[in-house]
């Protein structure tokens, strides 16, 4: 499904000439192509669209840093073009939790993979990101499990 929203979004962008569009949906799909023969050196025959989404999650935190960086040294058009890039990016995610969705899923995922302390945390990250990956920043989602098993 994923795969089809990006091909359609590009011909769309196409026809209507909207080269930032282009742009950042060719380099999702560039990304994709190589999650791909990633995933071909593991024996898939393609990436999951779990695989895919964690993809854009990480490019549009690498455009977030680009444009931290780009502000700190006074380039506000380079940091329009990023902004511009994440809004596309953001477009084929799915809706974001929010900081309250991610505590009640963290408590949750503790208790239901029975961890009782910071060794445990891998299994709760393994819960988390095979139930919500693309819609929580696991980062955050890290610093809030250190925390409730610390």
């Amino acid at each position: 499904m994923l795969r089809e929203d990006l091909q359609n979004s590009l011909k769309e962008a196409m026809k209507q000439r909207d080269t930032k569009t282009v742009d950042a949906v060719r380099l999702i799909i560039a990304g994709q192509k190589e999650k791909d023969v990633e995933a071909r050196g593991k024996g898939l025959e393609k990436a999951s669209d779990a695989d895919l989404l964690s993809m854009m999650q990480t490019m549009i935190k690498q455009r977030n840093e680009s444009i931290r960086i780009y502000r700190e040294n006074n380039r506000e058009d380079l940091a329009a073009k990023e902004q511009s890039e994440i809004d596309v990016i953001s477009r084929f995610l799915p809706k974001q939790m929010s900081q309250a969705e991610v505590e009640t899923a963290v408590k949750d995922a503790i208790t239901a993979t029975g961890a009782a302390g910071i060794k445990d945390m891998g299994k709760v990250m393994g819960a988390l990101k095979a139930k919500y990956t693309g819609q929580m920043d696991f980062g955050a989602a890290s610093a809030l499990i250190k925390s409730l098993l610390a």
